[in-house]
This record gives C-alpha cells, structure tokens and sequence, in this order.
C-alpha cells in the first residue's frame, strides 16, 4: 500500500520545496508564489494578476459508480470539484482542461450526458473547457480536470493565514452529500430523498461567496469542504500552526432525518459538501449571509496546536481528522 495521502504529499513537498526551489532558475523561482500544500498553486502572471492551477481526478469505483451516480452528475461533479479550489482561494475561474480516458465499451449516450453536465456547469460560472485529451481505458471512467483563475496580485487566500484568536466559520450546511452516499450504498434512489441525493450529485461550488470574502477582507485563511470539516479543519491548522476549539452545538449540519449524534458525524467527517470553510479576525464583521450563503460561527483558532471539539454534554475531547483521505488503513 502506498503512504497515506497526507504523508505521500508531505513527502514529495520536502523533496521539491523549498530545496526544489533554490535549483529552480531565477524566472521560474520567482512565478511559483505557492505550490503544493494549498488548494491551488499561485503563479505570478503580471504586474497586477496571479493564476490559480488545481487539478483532480475523477475515478469510477473512487469518486463515482456508474450505477449509483448519472452521468450528467458525474460531469457536473468532475468540475465542481476544481472550481471549489477556486473559490478556497478567493478566485475567479476562466478556462478548464479535460483528459478524459473511457472504455470502449461505454455508451455515446453516457458520454453525451456527462459532457452536458460538464458544461452546463462551465456556462454557470463562466468558464470555458479550451483543451485535453483522450483515451481508451482499459477499465472504467477517468476523469482528470484542471481548472485555471486568476485573482489580484498577492490576495489570494491561503490556508496558512488563520492566527490564533481569529474566529472559525463555515457556509451552508454540512452532512448532506455524506448522508446521500451511505443512502446508496444501502439501497436505490428514493423520491423522498431526492433533496439530499442532489446535495451529492449536484454540489454547488461557492465561487461568488470566495471572490467575496476577498474582496471584502475578511477571510485570514481558507479552505473548501471536500474531505470533511475535520481533516479540513486540520489542514488549515497544520499550515497556519495553530490549534482550534470547535463547538459541536454551532455547526450548521443538515438535518438528516438521523439521530443527532449521527448527524453530527456526518457533518464532522462526510465531505463533498464543497462549503467554504474560513477564519476571520476578532474585529471582523461578519455578516449572517452573503452572497445568498448563511454564514455560521463554529469555533476559535487557539496557539495549542491541538484540535478539540466541545461536545453537546460539555465535555471536551480532541477532534481527530477522519475525513476522507487516499490509501488510509481500512
């Protein structure tokens, strides 16, 4: 088994940074603003503008299944996922790149669909697919995207900016996507729970609240839901170098019919509720919603460098990173 995904990145970053940088040439080291660690790497393209690169994959049997997830879903979700790193950065989206590998035997109508949900998305926010490639797969669906945008020179939001004292906040709701997921896996599409199974299968990135909290300063660190607010949450904290205190009573999960401990769980730990989750300075005002989002208060970045969760019945216990995360244990 490979090292799990949080030790394999910390690996390749020791080996191409900062060392990696100091072989780079002077040009080279000096249009690489940030690389690995963030969710893009910021390169300066001009006196006034930086770009923002992110790619993700997309794998049937890892991030989708084709009879579980329709193929409209499955491209929508591919470049929701790479305009949600945009947003964690305060950017705009422009252009996207595909590398599509399919296998041979997949019906045009399954590619047809996939593509109108690719695109439909990219038309939502402005963004134009201008290039990839193409392949036979030997087995299943691959995806890869890359997403490009571009943001004012020196403000994009990194996840290194929380300083301790700055207040936690998150958008929206969270547990929805993970509380449709364990709905497939234990049986077929219900009507009844269409609401959730869209907060799955159609996750609205938040690029106009992101540009927003830029612009308005008020955003000292950020970070998209992806992985779960847990391990984002320790994202944050691992690059910032601070601790955090979250309140179990604060989080805005989504109220899935569940037990609330279960709930909680979800909103802990499910991901893909693509949600934008940020920090802002004590002396911030932060307005309840913005850009049509609701925007709620779940903690305090502390000088600890420890997680810990104030749990319903008072008690405090620290908060593990149990979010998603590639070639962990099972």
């Amino acid at each position: 088994m490979p090292l799990p995904e949080r030790d394999l990145i910390a690996q390749l970053r020791r080996r191409v940074s900062p060392g990696g940088r100091k072989r780079l040439t002077g040009r080279a080291k000096a249009s690489i603003r940030v690389g690995m660690g963030d969710d893009c790497a910021v390169l300066r393209i001009g006196s006034d503008l930086d770009c923002l690169v992110t790619t993700d994959f997309s794998l049937e049997g890892i991030h989708f299944r084709r009879n579980w997830h329709p193929p409209e879903s499955v491209g929508h979700r591919c470049l929701a996922r790479g305009l949600s790193d945009i947003a964690a950065m305060g950017g705009e989206p422009v252009a996207a790149f595909l590398s599509l590998a399919l296998p041979g035997a997949l019906p045009q109508s399954w590619v047809r669909a996939f593509f109108r949900g690719l695109l439909r998305m990219a038309e939502q926010h402005h963004v134009r697919l201008a290039g990839g490639d193409t392949a036979e797969s030997p087995n299943g669906v691959l995806a890869d995207i890359v997403v490009l945008g571009t943001v004012p020179r020196g403000q994009a939001i990194l996840r290194s900016g929380a300083r301790p004292g700055d207040r936690i906040f998150v958008s929206g709701t969270l547990g929805g996507s993970a509380a449709a997921l364990a709905q497939l896996r234990r049986q077929p599409r219900k009507e009844a729970d269409e609401r959730h199974f869209a907060r799955h299968f159609y996750p609205e990135p938040r690029v106009q609240l992101g540009r927003m909290l830029r612009e308005r300063k008020l955003a000292t660190a950020m970070i998209d839901t992806s992985d779960g607010l847990s391990t984002d949450l320790a994202h944050i904290c691992e690059e910032s170098g601070v601790g955090a205190e979250i309140d179990a009573s604060s989080i805005p999960n989504a109220r899935v019919g569940q037990p609330r401990s279960v709930d909680l769980d979800l909103a802990l730990h499910g991901g893909e509720d693509y949600e934008l989750l940020f920090t802002v300075s004590t002396r911030a005002r932060v307005p309840r919603t913005l850009a049509g989002v609701a925007l709620t208060e779940i903690g305090r970045i502390t000088s600890s460098r420890k997680i810990r969760l104030h749990r319903m019945d008072d008690k405090t216990v620290p908060l593990k990173p149990r979010g998603w995360e590639h070639f962990r244990e099972k």
